[in-house]
């Protein structure tokens, strides 16, 4: 974990306490050591956080402490919001985690007024019982799209044949009522485009292909004369 990441979470974490926490707990918290702990409160501190406590008393932040501005106006943050109410409710577990966690970072830095204007806004995305359950296999995915790394998928072709297939995965397509992995594949050679719903396992080698993510999208956009 980045450090800029470490600290924005141990702002959500003194943000969302009831009560005073502990170094230990944040520590715990955190996966990181008590020393740590200290350096970034202190760091937070220095950068404006209006962070109570000593260590032994515990931390906590005071009432009415805000982000830095963010400079969005109504249109765009209710833009942000909608995507990521939409991603909570539409991908794996840990993506749907990190975007209720973004909108709550993004609804605590707003001035008030702005953030009742947000709240109420009315734009909603309804929990659809026939949107397909995410794949266990997503998040792994997902890891692998971002390193550039080869994966194996145990694929079921569309006549029902079991396949193994080693492919460059460079991006995930998240349709209504579908999701699409688009790839190189090594089999082949050439770009193919595998349906999740028939992905039965997936397994990350650890090992980069040999271009870079955006050189494989730019050819597989000229090829496909798709647009993103």
């Amino acid at each position: 974990m980045s450090r800029s990441a470490r600290l924005l979470q141990l702002l959500d974490a003194l943000r969302c306490a009831r009560q005073p926490q502990s170094g230990p707990q944040l520590a715990q918290s955190l996966g990181v050591s008590l020393r740590t702990i200290y350096r970034d409160i202190a760091t937070l501190r220095a950068q404006g956080a209006d962070i109570l406590g000593d260590p032994g008393l515990g931390f906590e932040m005071r009432p009415g402490f805000l982000l830095p501005p963010l400079m969005f106006n109504a249109d765009e943050l209710e833009a942000l919001l909608l995507g990521a109410s939409w991603a909570s409710l539409q991908a794996d577990p840990q993506l749907a985690q990190a975007a209720k966690a973004a909108m709550d970072r993004i609804r605590s830095a707003l001035p008030l007024e702005l953030r009742i204007a947000v709240d109420t806004s009315g734009l909603l995305v309804p929990n659809m019982q026939q949107s397909p359950q995410p794949e266990t296999w997503q998040t792994a995915l997902r890891r692998a799209i971002r390193a550039e790394h080869i994966v194996v998928l145990h694929y079921e072709d569309q006549h029902g044949t079991l396949t193994e297939r080693r492919i460059w995965p460079f991006a995930m397509a998240y349709f209504e009522r579908a999701r699409v992995v688009s790839a190189w594949c090594e089999l082949r050679q050439e770009f193919r485009h595998f349906r999740a719903d028939r992905v039965h396992a997936l397994q990350d080698l650890g090992q980069r292909y040999p271009q870079r993510r955006q050189s494989l999208i730019q050819r597989w956009l000229e090829q496909t004369g798709y647009s993103i």
